[in-house]
């Protein structure tokens, strides 16, 4: 689904990866995990074209070269994307981000339509019609972040790229995320690259392990392959 080679990219004229490859197979849920500060958000961020890329860098998504793209366009084609801190919309009620959230993107010459709310994401979030009135701002912590998860998905992405989803989130509410990702993946086949610190909420909703050190990939393996003690000690050596 999606292939990064000689990936390479710069904060200013700082080089902060350099030659990264990474590659994310279809209809699986891929983890990057890592120590803070050793590239994973850089690299979400590249993806979505929200960070300087090198010439050299290559970014096939679905078969076709993205790296060029302005970022509204990845959206496009189809990478829903969920940042640290969820970024919602805290003056607007749920109900209002998710419509924004389904607001076309749309290219120069085509007509403008409207989709709808895809209503799985009622059966997946119960809290998004329950709270549908409610400012996003007054939700907590958790509920933002479930929220945040269904305005990326409004738009049926074929990738969903979600870093750091259980930051600041209450125990019972990380169980509930998990499912959903799980839940995500197994009803629609979205790919799913999860930027994640919570190693025993890797290991529990991940296929594929990777992990980073100093911009590269330095472990690759399946999930269910893995010892937890291994991987442990691989991110604190």
């Amino acid at each position: 689904m999606l292939y990064l080679k000689n990936m390479d990219s710069y904060y200013g004229e700082s080089k902060v990866i350099e030659g990264l490859s990474l590659d994310i197979p279809k209809g699986k849920i891929v983890s990057l995990i890592g120590r803070n500060g050793v590239g994973k958000s850089t690299t979400l961020k590249s993806i979505m074209g929200l960070v300087k890329t090198g010439p050299e860098t290559s970014l096939l998504f679905d078969g076709k070269e993205i790296a060029g793209l302005p970022a509204y366009e990845r959206v496009r084609r189809g990478i829903g994307y969920v940042p640290q801190g969820r970024d919602i919309f805290p003056q607007m009620t749920v109900l209002e981000n998710l419509e924004l959230g389904v607001q076309p993107i749309l290219g120069r010459g085509e007509k403008v339509g409207r989709k709808k709310i895809p209503e799985y994401l009622y059966d997946l979030f119960p809290i998004l019609p329950k709270f549908a009135k409610r400012r996003g701002g007054d939700l907590s912590g958790g509920q933002q972040q479930q929220l945040a998860i269904a305005r990326a998905l409004v738009q049926d992405p074929k990738i969903l790229i979600l870093d750091e989803p259980t930051e600041g989130i209450q125990p019972s509410i990380i169980n509930d995320i998990g499912r959903a990702i799980r839940k995500i993946n197994e009803w629609k086949d979205i790919t799913v690259l999860l930027v994640e610190q919570y190693l025993d909420f890797v290991m529990e909703n991940s296929h594929y392990i990777n992990i980073m050190e100093k911009g590269n990939i330095i472990f690759h393996k399946e999930t269910s392959l893995c010892e937890k003690a291994e991987v442990q000690k691989l991110m604190t050596d």
